[in-house]
């Protein structure tokens, strides 16, 4: 199956996003507080669509072997740490607000962070990663990262997550459907694939496996 056509418009909303944090960075630097070593992102709980996991497989697949190794290691880490925060969920199945605050409170090591906190596919880092410094809406709510010194009662420019993930949902989809796959999953195209299943899962596997 060739993956260069959904690749290419997944390149773009790469570009889309990249242009509304420039944009925010460009008119509000004072608020924006990503700097180098600083990875507040990269220890959050977070899962990326099946067209965005095809991409960082592939491009990881490219990076050194001793690098890839690492990342292995701490990918079993995390895996490890997913599984707990999910067995902890659990118990909280009949709270939605009590899983909610579990989830942003959790602090779960990216596996592509190394030693020296930086991202070894930085410049192939999930569109999450890319706008996390800025003000954006998802499911009607705003948020913003939480070092950053964006003011309560100011106006600002707010990047719409909910049409980012719908666009990447749709490719996740077409993907699919393209490959005829069949799942026990009603709509696979809708799920979340941790870093750690990510890097760890070969690319005809993300696409064929039930996760």
């Amino acid at each position: 199956m060739k993956l260069g056509p959904f690749f290419h418009n997944y390149e773009l909303l790469v570009d889309k996003s990249e242009s509304a944090f420039n944009n925010v960075a460009d008119k509000h630097g004072e608020c924006v507080k990503c700097e180098l070593h600083c990875s507040d992102c990269c220890n959050a709980v977070f899962g990326v669509f099946l067209v965005e996991a095809l991409y960082i497989q592939e491009h990881f697949d490219r990076i050194r072997e001793d690098q890839k190794k690492e990342v292995i290691e701490r990918a079993k880490k995390a895996a490890q740490a997913i599984e707990s925060l999910q067995e902890k969920l659990k118990t909280f199945e009949n709270d939605p607000q009590m899983q909610a605050y579990t989830l942003s409170r959790e602090r779960i090591r990216c596996p592509l962070l190394d030693e020296n906190d930086e991202c070894v596919l930085y410049q192939r880092r999930p569109i999450t990663c890319r706008v996390y410094g800025i003000p954006t809406k998802i499911h009607g709510k705003t948020r913003a990262c939480g070092k950053a010194d964006f003011i309560n009662g100011e106006t600002y420019p707010i990047l719409d997550l909910d049409s980012l993930y719908r666009d990447l949902y749709i490719l996740s989809k077409d993907i699919l459907e393209e490959a005829k796959v069949q799942s026990k999953d009603e709509d696979k195209a809708s799920l979340l694939i941790s870093m750690a299943k990510v890097v760890q899962t070969p690319v005809d596997d993300l696409i064929n496996k039930d996760f």
